[in-house]
Formats: C-alpha cells, structure tokens, sequence
C-alpha cells in the first residue's frame, strides 16, 4: 500500500516556522551532552553511569509529565503551553550550566525535562493544526525540526564543549529565549477545545489495542535507540570536538531519512513492511555496535548509520500515532510520549550499570535485543496500521484538493482502530 502525496511541507505560515524553530532548539538538547559526557565525568568525577542520568532525569520526568500537558493545555490553551515550556527550558538549563555538581545537573535536567514536555507534546499539535500541505507534510517538516535539532546539537555541543561543559547549557538558554520571543510574536492563540482534557486520559487511550501497540513498540526501539545516544560516547574514546562531528553526522542522517527517506520508502513499500524492516536493519547495526565496540572506526561508522534507520522510523511512527487511535490528537501524543520516553530514559543508565557490571558490549546487545521484541509487539497491531495507512492517504488526498475542514480529521480519526 503506497502514502499518498502530499504539497511541499516547507511553505508555511510564519506561526509554523516559529514553533518549527522552537522544535529544533528543544531537539538540540538531546545530543547536545553527548559531546561533553565524558568532560563531565572527568572533570565531577563521575562514573559514567552517573552521567548518563543526564538522559535520564530528563526523559523519564519529561515521560510522566507527558501525562498532564493535555490537562494543561485544554485549560490554559496551546500557545500558553508552549510558553511556560519554554520559559522552563530557559531557566533549568541555564541553572544546569551553573551548576558545580553531577547531582545539581541531574537534578536541573529534570527541570529541564518537564518545561520540554509541555513543548513538545503542545507543538506537534499546534503544527499539525496550523501547517499547510497536508497531514503528512506536517509531520515531515516537525521530524525534519526533530532530526536538524538533533544534527545541530552535538556539534553546538562540541563547539561550546570545547571551551568549557558549561558552555552547551547556556548556548540552550539563550536560543530558547530566542524561540520563546518568537512564539509569543508569531503564534496565535488558538481555540480551546470543547471537552477538557482530564488527567486520565492519556492511560485511558492506552487502552486502544493500536496505540498501545505503537507505544510499546516506541518504548523498545527507544530503548535502543538511547543505548546508543548515551552511551556510545564513552567506548569511543574522543575529544569534545570529535564527538560533536560523529555525532552531527549521526544526527544528519536522521534529519535526511526523516525528510526524504521515509516518506519514498512508504511510497514504495507501504507503511507496515517499512516499519518491520527499518526496525530489523536498526536492530542489525547495533549488534554490530555490540560486536565491534572496541574498533573505534567502525563504531564511529555504525554510530552514523544508525541515524538513517532512527530518521526514517521517527516519521513513519509519529504519522502513525497520529493515525491510528480514536482520541484527540494531543491525548495521543502525550499517551505515546509517556510510553516512549520511559524506555528512552532508562535505556542510558542500565546502560552504563550493564557495561560496569559485564562488560562493554551487553549494553547493546540488550539494546538490538529490545528493538527485535518491538517488532514482535507491533506485529500485534498490523490491522491497525494497515487501517492508519488507509486514512492518512484519504485526509492527504483531501488536503491536496483543499478541503482542510476540521470534520475530515474528525471523521479520519473517529474511522481509525478498533478498542481492545
């Protein structure tokens, strides 16, 4: 079954290109401390596993306060989110950067973490609502934020790294007060949604059989998919600089293949066996990580690859969550969040126990073995996906004609999925 096309996803109205720019800044915080991971623990005389809660302090707490930003959003509306996101991401990672203790930074990447929640599950929304182009194009151009946030970030990181490990927090702080005076001039407030949110409702939607399954799937390849963000950089052995350039053509490949790649292959391919085989051919690339850890050319150059398969599924989940579950669209973003940064935030400090306590290659052993037990659960749910597919093309085809009218999403997203 072939996606459908779509209009170009990059002519926008400036509100979307401002949320956009707010998302690269946001994603840039991610690799960002790749570079500096071990300046960290050299000069904090932290292990590496105390580093790696850098990961995730950030991501699990982002994780859980995935599940109130729908509450918070309903009631105080979309744009209001994104700013008190912003303003926390300012604040938190400026304190990160003044910080004199592994504990003090873990603790304001926390802080960090919950202000990126509230952005992060709030601008998908806001972009898919306000973009031009289609649905698919919408998700494109968000993935191409997510995967140029990430190609910029470790090489900032790297940058500013080498000056000093202070120096990336405060680079954050003040490209989000950019992005945060940004969103306050060009996004429009937008119209609170009828029904607000409760705070149950991401774990109800859980219990559609097709979201579930895309979580949990996310929860597994994220497991691998932060192996090797957060820890990789330590067996690497390099300089602040040399890892912002590995680690900026990783996050290269992902910004490509979550453009051009994924979006060619569904075409070709379809939606349910691109997915099943870039999760096999991911799960590949870090066994060959686990077998090939200690030559540093070759696991520079897997490191690298694996930007191709994480660009290209980032895109193709993210359109299916949005697709396949009968709720509103910002309850399925924060439901899937919750459940993907879970395994994302974990993934980095059992990491860095399994390496100290085995050896250095069961971490990503562990890793491709999580994303092979994702591809079995999203088995689970291939009439779902099947069924998602369907109805992304037909709101695509009626987005090409123009009728962009809120009842063809709602009818879209009413028809998708079936409850478990």
């Amino acid at each position: 079954m072939s996606g459908g096309t779509t209009g170009s996803p990059f002519k926008q109205p400036k509100a979307v290109w401002a949320v956009a720019f707010a998302c690269v800044i946001s994603f840039m915080g991610i690799g960002l401390v790749d570079p500096i991971l071990p300046a960290i623990s050299s000069d904090l005389n932290a292990s590496p596993s105390q580093v790696t809660l850098l990961f995730t302090s950030y991501l699990v707490v982002m994780a859980v306060a995935m599940l109130v930003t729908g509450w918070v959003s309903s009631r105080i509306g979309a744009k209001w989110t994104l700013i008190a996101g912003l303003v926390l991401i300012v604040v938190f990672s400026a304190l990160a950067g003044s910080s004199g203790s592994i504990g003090g930074i873990i603790g304001f990447r926390a802080g960090w973490g919950l202000g990126n929640a509230l952005f992060v599950a709030t601008s998908l929304a806001v972009i898919v609502a306000a973009a031009s182009g289609g649905f698919s194009g919408a998700i494109i151009l968000y993935e191409a934020a997510l995967g140029l946030g990430i190609a910029v970030g470790p090489l900032l990181g790297g940058a500013l790294g080498h000056i000093s490990w202070r120096g990336p927090f405060y680079g954050v702080a003040v490209l989000m007060a950019l992005a945060l005076l940004a969103t306050i001039l060009l996004v429009r407030p937008q119209p609170r949604p009828a029904r607000k949110t409760g705070l149950l409702d991401p774990i109800k939607a859980l219990r559609h059989r097709g979201l579930l399954a895309m979580s949990l799937t996310a929860l597994c390849y994220n497991w691998g998919f932060f192996t090797v963000l957060g820890y990789a950089p330590f067996p690497m052995e390099l300089d602040a600089i040399q890892l912002g350039l590995v680690f900026t053509g990783w996050g290269l490949m992902v910004a490509i293949f979550s453009v051009a790649g994924a979006p060619w292959l569904q075409r070709r391919l379809g939606l349910a066996r691109t997915l099943y085989g870039n999760l096999a051919l991911f799960a590949v690339v870090i066994f060959v990580i686990a077998a090939f850890v200690e030559n540093r050319p070759v696991l520079i150059a897997a490191v690298i690859v694996a930007g191709v398969f994480i660009g290209v599924n980032n895109t193709l989940t993210t359109q299916a969550v949005m697709m396949v579950a009968p709720v509103e669209r910002p309850v399925a973003s924060a439901a899937y969040g919750f459940v993907r940064f879970i395994g994302g935030g974990l993934a980095p400090f059992a990491a860095g126990k399994l390496a100290e306590h085995y050896n250095v290659h069961v971490p990503f052993v562990v890793g491709a073995c999580a994303i092979l037990v994702g591809i079995a659960i999203l088995a689970t749910g291939h009439r779902d996906l099947v069924r998602a597919e369907r109805n992304q093309n037909e709101v695509d085809a009626h987005a090409e004609r123009g009728e962009r009218g809120a009842e063809l999403a709602e009818a879209a997203e009413a028809g998708t999925g079936t409850p478990s």
